[in-house]
């Protein structure tokens, strides 16, 4: 069950259990007539709405992202359950229901992940041990009609356990919304089998070939939107630095890990604490902005376009400020969430490759791999790293010096590198930006015969270059 707090104020079950004995009363007890089905489903419906205001009320008080989609999850989950209560108890009673006649109500997907946007799909899984009754067709018939009724995008799946599991070995999308499978009420026990059969026959022994897939999945869809993250109108969803590349990082960890929660890969050694708070801060921020965005759409849209932006930024409480309006300071903060996004999943995938030995998904050096060292620098396969931050605090001008020689040898520069820099950017002073050595290294960086483009980038990923280059620190990640 999905914890929120205050609860009841979203759904109260002795409230709505006392309004349903009084409509069963009102109808003479023949509430499972379909001529009462109306007067069951306006009362499901009110139940809901209020349920739904109230989570909207608390997203304009000011409440953030993660409380709010677990808060509608809640509801959600609310719903179903008593949905299939009245189902089974009232309009389709069996007394003795043979072994084939089990059924278990799962969710999966972004439901199953306790991740639902105010418009977002509810997808559910009816799970069945054996091939499919005529008890449970109506079971399932009934509930959907209404759900649909109540005003839920239903998205579902009638399957055996044997099913699941087939169908999971053959299709990475199925495999995936089955990985974040959650109960959610009826027979637990089959839940069980089913679980205890995915991890054993469809994830155990497949977690490099999962990582590869789900890695070039994600290059595919940013491709498909766009390789830039700075476009005019971003996807909070599915644009590159958006909430879909912090799942796939999630589904990774589940997947390779077992982990309920990203939290616990700080555990691992992947993540630092400081990347998880990282993850966190990003994760909340952009599941706020997508409630938002939900709401005043009045429809899941994931797209912040040009004229919802200014609602947005208003409604999230960015001012004008001298030199940026408010709309400006919003996307600008946006942008800077999304670039950390893409920090994190550097040096996610940095260590997938060093401790599960994939092929890089990094470029590949002009020299030799036998190389160990470029200066004091370590090479590691196709990437420049340092071996201490020691290295940067003894002289600060390395902060320069390893993108100098990253662009000289055609290396990448390695996360953990990256991590260290970021960590260090208060080195970048005056002295430092006036230094003849620091400043010739950097000119040599901008005049390089192939170009600068690809660190320059690489530098203001890291943010050493709006440090070194204040008036350029002064328009990062606006547009």
């Amino acid at each position: 069950m999905v914890k929120v707090k205050k609860h009841k104020q979203i759904f109260n079950r002795d409230a709505f259990a006392e309004s349903l004995v009084e409509l069963n009363e009102q109808l003479r007890g023949d509430i499972s007539s379909s001529d009462n089905r109306p007067a069951l489903l306006a009362l499901f419906k009110t139940y809901y709405q209020q349920g739904f205001d109230e989570i909207r009320r608390r997203c304009e008080d000011g409440e953030s992202g993660e409380p709010l989609v677990s808060a509608q999850t809640f509801l959600t989950d609310e719903i179903i359950i008593q949905l299939y209560r009245v189902t089974t108890e009232y309009i389709l009673p069996v007394q003795n229901r043979t072994l084939s006649e089990r059924l278990c109500l799962v969710a999966i997907g972004g439901y199953g992940r306790a991740d639902m946007a105010p418009y977002s799909d509810v997808d559910l899984l009816f799970l069945l041990p054996y091939k499919q009754t005529p008890w449970g067709e109506q079971v399932v018939e009934y509930m959907l009609y209404m759900l649909w009724d109540i005003g839920l995008k239903v998205g579902h799946a009638v399957r055996t356990v044997a099913e699941s599991v087939r169908l999971s070995k053959g299709d990475l999308t199925i495999r995936t919304s089955l990985l974040e499978s959650r109960y959610i009420c009826a027979d637990k026990e089959l839940y069980a089998e089913f679980t205890d059969r995915y991890h054993k026959q469809v994830v155990a022994g497949t977690e490099p070939e999962f990582v590869e897939e789900k890695l070039a999945e994600r290059d595919a869809r940013h491709v498909r939107l766009g390789q830039a993250r700075y476009v005019v109108e971003p996807n909070i969803k599915e644009g590159k630095g958006g909430l879909r590349d912090l799942q796939t990082l999630y589904w990774i960890s589940k997947y390779i890990y077992g982990v309920d929660s990203v939290s616990e890969v700080v555990e691992k050694g992947v993540f630092s604490k400081n990347d998880y708070r990282q993850f966190q801060k990003a994760y909340n921020f952009l599941t706020t902005v997508r409630c938002h965005l939900h709401y005043v759409t009045g429809r899941a849209e994931e797209r912040i376009t040009f004229g919802v932006q200014k609602t947005l930024s208003d409604r999230l409480g960015y001012t004008d400020r001298a030199g940026l309006s408010g709309v400006e300071r919003f996307m600008k903060h946006f942008f800077l969430i999304a670039k950390a996004v893409g920090d994190l999943t550097r040096i996610y995938c940095a260590y997938l490759e060093d401790m599960h030995k994939r092929k890089s998904r990094l470029r590949m050096p002009k020299f030799g791999l036998r190389s160990r060292k470029v200066g004091i620098f370590p090479v590691e396969g196709s990437r420049i790293s340092l071996t201490t931050s020691k290295d940067l605090t003894d002289d600060p001008v390395n902060l320069i010096r390893i993108f100098h020689m990253a662009q000289k040898h055609d290396l990448d520069i390695h996360p953990r590198a990256m991590r260290r820099i970021r960590h260090n950017l208060r080195l970048i002073n005056r002295e430092l930006m006036k230094n003849p050595e620091a400043n010739k290294l950097f000119l040599e960086i901008l005049t390089y015969r192939s170009g600068p483009g690809f660190i320059l980038r690489l530098m203001n990923e890291a943010g050493v270059l709006g440090k070194f280059i204040p008036d350029f620190g002064r328009v990062v990640a606006q547009m």
